[in-house]
């Protein structure tokens, strides 16, 4: 990348494309979530669980993102690898509220961390603690520690405690998922 290129991108006037998984269990609230991303126009008020995968776009920052908002059903969960060698970030939802699948959560996060396209890059990986308005949810403390993230050293992370519904919680976890992504770029100009 030329020098005019390096300079036009820190000044904002040129965007960056990145690809993100969008991935978690069924009815962990990703597509509401995404839902919250889109312009009023765009915006749906029905939102149906996902069956194998939508893609939404959506820009923050100077960084126009396409979300592969992935079916969280078990049946489907295999095809979140076909993904991994493309993405450029992970956006991991997770249902606060619902204490007995975040064993199932976590299992699903060790696999993705030991895949073979993802054990070895340094990717953005932003974890939502999601439905936090809800009377059973567990503090994003609490889902960290059950999803083990402390042990997670090679990789940057960030966990936010959300609600996909009124948004609480979403902007700050993608403006870390921007930063993240945006320093990547920086890094990759640089070669």
């Amino acid at each position: 990348m030329g020098m005019f290129d390096r300079l036009a991108f820190f000044l904002g006037l040129k965007k960056r494309e990145a690809s993100v998984l969008v991935i978690g269990l069924d009815n962990s609230g990703k597509s509401t979530m995404l839902n919250h991303f889109k312009t009023e126009d765009q915006k749906t008020t029905d939102i149906v669980p996902t069956v194998g995968f939508n893609v939404e776009k959506f820009k923050t920052k100077n960084v126009g993102f396409t979300a592969f908002d992935m079916s969280g059903q078990g049946r489907y969960r295999s095809l979140w690898e076909h993904y991994y060698h493309d993405c450029q970030g992970v956006i991991f939802v997770v249902d606060s509220s619902d204490k007995l699948r975040l064993v199932v959560a976590k299992d699903e996060l060790d696999m993705l961390l030991q895949h073979a396209e993802i054990r070895h890059r340094r990717i953005p990986i932003l974890f939502f603690a999601n439905k936090m308005d809800m009377r059973d949810a567990v503090s994003s403390v609490k889902v960290s520690a059950a999803l083990g993230l402390e042990r997670i050293s090679d990789k940057p992370w960030h966990i936010t405690a959300s609600n996909a519904i009124t948004g609480e919680g979403l902007h700050e976890g993608v403006e870390w998922l921007t930063n993240q992504i945006k320093e990547n770029f920086g890094n990759n100009m640089n070669r």
